[in-house]
């Protein structure tokens, strides 16, 4: 009986020990960057190594505690600021924007591998500031600029259209060691605008916007999939798969012929960058699209950096209660005679 016992505390000292090399649950995993196919030395998708915020240049100072407290930001974010100049780089492309133009600000914390993109809008001071653009629009559009699991929460001190908000999206992904391709993020841009039609005459169904955008995903990964296949698809080609795709989705009618055609266009545009081609991407997409799909309004992911919430907290607490229960009881099962 007795080496029985000392038996099954080996066995049991030895998953203790694998226990403690890895993670105690899937909830307590430490994301890691996603290092996805590539382009000559172009990287095409990756995640985050930790938190940042990246406050607009055109926000004065003296809101930043305010802004903070909206997006849920504590000392662990790494902070930035975007410029006009980020925004020609990363967005308008060569472009010229002022600093005073640049209002809208994001927070974006990493989150657990094959989460996708999701995205919270935050009111400030109960307005609703962001006027234009959806989580939704967002979710989608800064997964297909190469950018995934992430959380993204957006604000501003005063009401804009949030328009050039992924900018700070992408200067903390530069800040990262990741440099986006700037063809990734054109097209992605192009989809943005493209979509931006179809989401204003639908803006009394808050439905529509997951739904459409999910749309826009589905057809995205079927073009990577024809492109990696070697099959470059032409416009009316694109056309016919974005308007099954939104059939699929149950917003064909609620999208005119006109808003499918600007939606198409910019669907050329994706197919032509990089990121098309990148395998990973019909994976993250994927993932993103079952994000956008059936969420409504402007909150998609509550809990924005899980680990530092305090559910996260109190679930590492316990796990750590548990593992110590289980060396203690080992330890018992050595000490008896």
């Amino acid at each position: 009986m007795r080496n029985t016992k000392r038996t099954l505390a080996i066995v049991l000292t030895a998953a203790i020990v694998a226990t403690a090399a890895g993670p105690v649950s899937q909830a307590l995993v430490l994301p890691t960057p996603v290092q996805a196919a590539q382009t000559g030395s172009s990287q095409q998708t990756a995640s985050l190594n930790q938190a940042y915020v990246v406050y607009g240049a055109g926000a004065p100072q003296s809101v930043y505690a305010n802004l903070n407290d909206v997006m849920d930001v504590d000392s662990s974010f790494t902070k930035l600021t975007a410029t006009g100049q980020d925004y020609a780089t990363y967005i308008s492309h060569g472009a010229p924007a002022t600093d005073a133009s640049m209002i809208s600000s994001v927070a974006i914390a990493p989150t657990d591998p094959g989460s996708g993109v999701k995205v919270n809008v935050k009111k400030y001071n109960g307005q609703s500031n962001i006027t234009k653009v959806t989580a939704q629009q967002y979710a989608m559009v800064a997964q297909m600029a190469g950018v995934t699991d992430i959380t993204i929460t957006v604000t501003a001190n005063r009401a804009v259209s949030g328009e050039s908000a992924l900018t700070g999206v992408y200067k903390a992904f530069a800040a990262d060691g990741h440099q986006l391709d700037t063809q990734n993020t054109a097209a992605a841009n192009s989809v943005l605008t493209a979509t931006q039609a179809a989401i204003d005459a639908n803006s009394d169904d808050q439905a529509y916007a997951g739904k459409l955008m999910a749309a826009v995903g589905d057809t995205s990964k079927q073009v990577a999939q024809e492109k990696q296949k070697g099959n470059n698809l032409t416009k009316v080609q694109i056309e016919v798969i974005l308007k099954q795709a939104l059939e699929k989705r149950g917003v064909a009618d609620q999208t005119t012929a006109n808003q499918q055609s600007q939606i198409a266009g910019s669907l050329v545009n994706f197919q032509n960058s990089p990121i098309a081609s990148s395998k990973t991407y019909v994976t993250n997409v994927t993932n993103t699209i079952n994000n956008v799909k059936n969420s409504t309004g402007d909150l998609m992911n509550k809990a924005k950096n899980w680990l530092n919430s305090d559910s996260g907290k109190q679930a590492a607490n316990q796990a750590s209660n548990w593992f110590q229960r289980l060396v203690n009881w080992v330890k018992g099962l050595f000490q008896q005679n």
